[in-house]
């Protein structure tokens, strides 16, 4: 059975803007006359006097397909005119459709695309694109189609960003670069439109480039990691989603620490990607709040 069901008739709720007095009673109120009952509220406020408010609410509404436009309707009312707040409204039994793009290094996407076979994350998988054919009969046997778009040599990538941008434009609800070596522009993320999920090692800024895990093993690190976050035209630091460390110690060689390293990747970017379909992230800012 899957871990991850997607329930039927069951709605998520995002709320965020200034707190205030009243909120939590709003929505459920909300909720309640058009027919739901809540079955998961987290909220969280950094300042209670005017502050930050962030709110994450599920319901069970029969029907709730049928029912959406009104809801929106009564939430534009309430909330945006009555509140100033902002929100969003998603049918959980509609899964997200997400593309993995990839480069030579398969272990983060073989890791999501046997996650998803199983189950165990609610998304569907129109595509996966790669700038190698390594993995493209690996693809195939999930019965998944695999495009492969080259890079363009040099520093201007409009070329093979335009040939990405056609294959995703419309057609996903958001990307996941499971150790996609290539640098995205801002243009490309601006045209996409859609949320951009990375993973990488977490000794960045420190061993920037190649063999990371040899350098941090000349240095004597006692620590790997992994970061996964949101990207933006700043190269690696985007929005923080998840991270993990495991300890290492000096008889760990090189390739033990890039083994270890690259299980802990797997690990922080299935949670990553589990979280961001589950609209269980809100981003505020350069972070994130994740119920």
């Amino acid at each position: 059975m899957p871990l991850h069901p997607l329930p039927s008739d069951h709605a998520c709720l995002i709320v965020y803007g200034r707190d205030r007095p009243g909120i939590v009673a709003a929505v459920s109120a909300l909720i309640t006359r058009n027919g739901g009952n809540i079955v998961a509220l987290d909220q969280y406020s950094d300042d209670p006097i005017g502050g930050a408010y962030f709110q994450r609410v599920v319901f069970h509404r029969p029907g709730f397909a049928a029912a959406a436009p009104e809801i929106e309707a009564d939430l534009d009312a309430t909330l945006g005119a009555g509140f100033d707040l902002n929100w969003r409204l998603r049918d959980q039994s509609v899964p997200k459709r997400m593309a993995v793009l990839a480069s030579q290094q398969d272990h983060c996407l073989l890791d999501l695309l046997w996650r998803h076979r199983r189950g165990d994350l609610p998304v569907t998988v129109p595509m996966v694109i790669s700038n190698h054919t390594d993995a493209a009969d690996d693809v195939r046997s999930f019965g998944i189609p695999f495009h492969h778009v080259a890079s363009t040599p040099g520093p201007d990538k409009s070329a093979s960003e335009a040939e990405l941008l056609e294959l995703l434009v419309g057609n996903v609800d958001f990307v996941v670069l499971a150790r996609y070596m290539q640098i995205l522009s801002q243009d490309f993320l601006d045209k996409l439109g859609v949320p951009v999920i990375n993973i990488h090692h977490s000794f960045l800024p420190a061993f920037v480039g190649a063999e990371p895990y040899r350098r941090a093993k000349e240095r004597g690190v006692k620590l790997i990691g992994a970061t996964s976050h949101y990207v933006t035209g700043d190269l690696d630091e985007g929005p923080i989603i998840e991270q993990d460390t495991v300890r290492v110690t000096h008889a760990d060689s090189a390739a033990e620490l890039a083994r270890r390293g690259a299980d802990v990747e797997r690990q922080v970017l299935s949670r990553a990607v589990l979280w961001h379909a589950q609209d269980r992230v809100i981003r505020h800012g350069n972070h994130t709040i994740v119920f």
